[in-house]
């Protein structure tokens, strides 16, 4: 099934009625939204162009009403074709005044005097301006004060809608579709910095707009982390080659690993594979709506570690959508309960021996009746090439 790109607006004017609802539970006059994931979740704003770091975005979501966007005129074509109306621009960059000055204007007029703007300030958060800029901000806003955001686009964005549900599932099989095309790429004597070139190639082939993320690695009996680039080693028998990515399709991300076996596994790689699809069932029972991310931590950790201290890795699992972790975690310390619509994905590690490693992951959604996978789920026979 083709997933049409975009949203409706009403996907818009809904987000932003349930968090006009949450500010004024917590009497919040104002959100000010400066990173790209904020400003695209309430406006359709969806561009590249935030990879470069000269030009400060902002935008302003009043207490009632459709946000108001405060953008380099660089934007304003794009953002038009968003459902905003109100579009106020300056030419930037301008190193005396690279948009506080309108950013102030905006601000003063949408909220009273000793009003309270709402400003991410959460874990995982961050604030896209340059520190003169807050300080600048602050300074002309007066009685006006800049607070902590109650964390409401967070826990909005924490459960998705169907049609966000629907963009990841595309995005998902991407990936699926790529990896299961890992023998056409890998073989023994081709280079890991290859099999990433060409793997990156394959998604893009299979309808990714673009591949932000892939990390993995290949080594003897396992590897030793998770997160490096690739080096020019060929692989060679007896190596376990993992692939992890993150895709983007329309906005959302999948994010899931494959590990493949060059030649056969040997019984230590076999049965530490077998204990990671342990582990995902284990997780799967556990996360039903209800129960909380820590249970299913304890849930998969008790596999891995038979019921030992965590891995070093941190967390098993997070957050999955707009970016390609998201919270919450899933650790030990974290309550938050589970809902429909939830999308996060399971990622257990075990050790196999000699300081190296397996990891495995799948991405799922949270139903009524209980988890579904995105993913197509691995067996406990280790994929070989």
């Amino acid at each position: 099934m083709t997933v049409p790109r975009g949203f409706p607006d009403e996907e818009f004017r809904s987000r932003c009625t349930k968090a006009q609802s949450l500010m004024a539970e917590t009497g919040l006059d104002a959100l000010l939204l400066t990173t790209e994931v904020e400003v695209r979740y309430y406006t359709g704003f969806l561009t590249r162009f935030w990879e470069s770091p000269t030009r400060p975005w902002f935008v302003v979501l009043p207490a009632t009403g459709a946000p108001i966007a405060v953008i380099p005129s660089i934007g304003t074509h794009l953002m038009q074709q968003t459902w905003v109306d109100d579009i106020r621009t300056w030419a930037s960059p301008d190193y005396d005044d690279d948009g506080i000055g309108l950013l102030v204007e905006t601000l003063r007029e949408l909220v009273p005097e000793g009003g309270r703007i709402g400003l991410a300030a959460h874990l995982e958060s961050h604030v896209r301006m340059p520190r003169a800029g807050m300080e600048a901000l602050e300074a002309a806003l007066g009685s006006r004060r800049l607070v902590p955001d109650d964390e409401i686009t967070w826990r909005l964005r924490m459960v998705k809608s169907e049609a966000e549900i629907a963009k990841i599932t595309a995005a998902v099989g991407v990936a699926d579709r790529a990896f299961n095309r890992v023998g056409e790429i890998a073989r023994v004597g081709v280079a890991l910095s290859e099999v990433f070139r060409r793997f990156q190639m394959l998604c893009l082939d299979e309808g990714a707009d673009w591949v932000p993320y892939l990390a993995g690695a290949a080594g003897q009996g396992g590897y030793n982390d998770v997160i490096s680039p690739a080096t020019n080693a060929p692989l060679r028998v007896g190596d376990v080659l993992m692939l992890d990515t993150g895709v983007i399709r329309d906005g959302y991300f999948s994010d899931f690993d494959r590990n493949f076996s060059v030649g056969a596994p040997a019984e230590a790689v076999k049965m530490g594979h077998s204990r990671l699809i342990e582990a995902i069932d284990a997780g799967l029972d556990a996360a039903k709506p209800g129960a909380r991310f820590c249970d299913i931590f304890h849930a998969m950790n008790t596999v891995v570690s038979d019921g030992g201290a965590p891995s070093d890795a941190g967390r098993l699992g997070h957050g999955l959508g707009m970016q390609l972790t998201e919270g919450p975690s899933i650790i030990p310390a974290d309550q938050t309960v589970l809902e429909p619509g939830m999308v996060l994905t399971l990622e257990p590690s075990v050790a196999v021996g000699g300081g190296k490693i397996l990891v495995h992951e799948e991405d799922i959604v949270i139903r009524e009746n209980g988890p579904v996978c995105l993913s197509q789920r691995e067996t406990r026979e280790m994929r070989v090439i």
